[in-house]
């Protein structure tokens, strides 16, 4: 994050060269950044020992404040010691967190469901769906993940994170308006802010993006947008339904969102179905005494080349919110296709071949 200089002290990377006229501006060349030591210890030594116990090929890490969009902590696994003029054999100077795109599978279900209910498409949150073991679109079949019961409520196919209830959700929203609400939420763009990384996102050209296209961006497949882009959107979800940047320099005032960009009690809708989601779904480990938290699993397969996935390659996410109901941390964390351990093979098995589409 903080990147570095050159021998003329001129930045090269990170927030040495993205705020560099800023540094010879200020007072004695100081700039404090949004970041806490505190909690930037605390990130980076979670997501290094999850990523090293789970054998991830990289994983990172993003805390946000939802209100005033300040980074406290961002993290990138594997990373480098600035203070060594080289690298080693495993160090890495890319930031995954900003300047690469993913896949992010079910932690995108969050806009579907928000775009549902804001549009009241969807007639309330028990409304039930018909689930069964697969979907048929045109030529393709939906999977799920796992085994799920033949109907589910809505709350409960956010919950348990189902492909096919979700998908069906989407679909009465339609090509045209999931890509307008994702491209006001700014996922169709690339994300600017005090870091000079950045990264593009993925998604089909609007002549391509059709009914299928539609589905599985629905549940987080077909659409590639970089961690940092995620958090931003996830923050507008849950602060309140409003416009908010990105930005690694301290802030004076407690609140600075912007315009409204989904209506209050969407979000406050959406505040309470990610606390049903950690306290009776899939984010039942994030059920923390004391802290209220709200969030998202998810699991994405991997693209390999000639436009196929990865067998059983995954990557995992959760992104939480808390306090819930009047939120003020958002975290994000991705490992990229960890490895199972003995006791997580003995509690749970996640088919990997029965993610996305066939």
């Amino acid at each position: 994050v903080v990147g570095v200089t050159d021998a003329d002290n001129a930045g090269v990377s990170g927030l040495e060269l993205g705020l560099q006229d800023e540094i010879h501006a200020a007072a004695g060349g100081k700039v404090a950044t949004s970041i806490d030591m505190r909690v930037q210890y605390i990130l980076s030594h979670e997501v290094k020992q999850a990523r090293e116990t789970f054998t991830a090929r990289a994983a990172g890490g993003i805390v946000m404040d939802v209100n005033t969009g300040e980074v406290l902590a961002m993290t990138s696994q594997p990373d480098f010691d600035p203070n060594v003029r080289r690298l080693g054999e495993h160090d890495s100077t890319r930031n995954i967190m900003a300047q690469d795109v993913y896949e992010l599978g079910s932690v995108f279900k969050i806009f579907t469901f928000a775009m549902a209910i804001d549009d009241r498409t969807l007639k309330s949150l028990d409304e039930v769906f018909a689930i069964g073991q697969g979907y048929k679109l045109g030529k393709h079949t939906i999977h799920e993940a796992e085994h799920m019961p033949a109907t589910l409520p809505a709350r409960d196919i956010l919950a348990q994170s189902s492909n096919i209830g979700t998908l069906q959700i989407a679909m009465r929203s339609g090509a045209t308006r999931q890509r307008a609400f994702l491209d006001n939420l700014g996922l169709l763009k690339t994300l600017k802010t005090d870091l000079p990384e950045s990264a593009r996102p993925l998604y089909p050209a609007v002549a391509n993006w059709g009914q299928t296209e539609t589905a599985t961006i629905g549940f987080g497949q077909g659409i590639s947008v970089a961690p940092l882009s995620f958090i931003s959107a996830a923050a507008m979800v849950v602060n309140g339904g409003r416009r908010i940047t990105p930005t690694f320099v301290k802030q004076d005032s407690r609140d600075l969102r912007g315009e409204q960009v989904i209506k209050p009690e969407t979000s406050a809708q959406m505040r309470d179905l990610l606390r049903y989601v950690v306290t009776n779904g899939s984010g039942k480990k994030a059920d923390i005494e004391g802290y209220d938290v709200g969030g998202k699993t998810g699991s994405a397969q991997v693209p390999g080349p000639h436009g196929r996935y990865i067998p059983h390659a995954l990557r995992t996410s959760f992104c939480g919110v808390f306090p819930v109901h009047n939120p003020r941390y958002l975290v994000f964390i991705l490992l990229d296709q960890p490895h199972g351990t003995k006791e997580d093979r003995k509690s749970t098995r996640l088919n990997s071949s029965h993610l996305g589409i066939s």
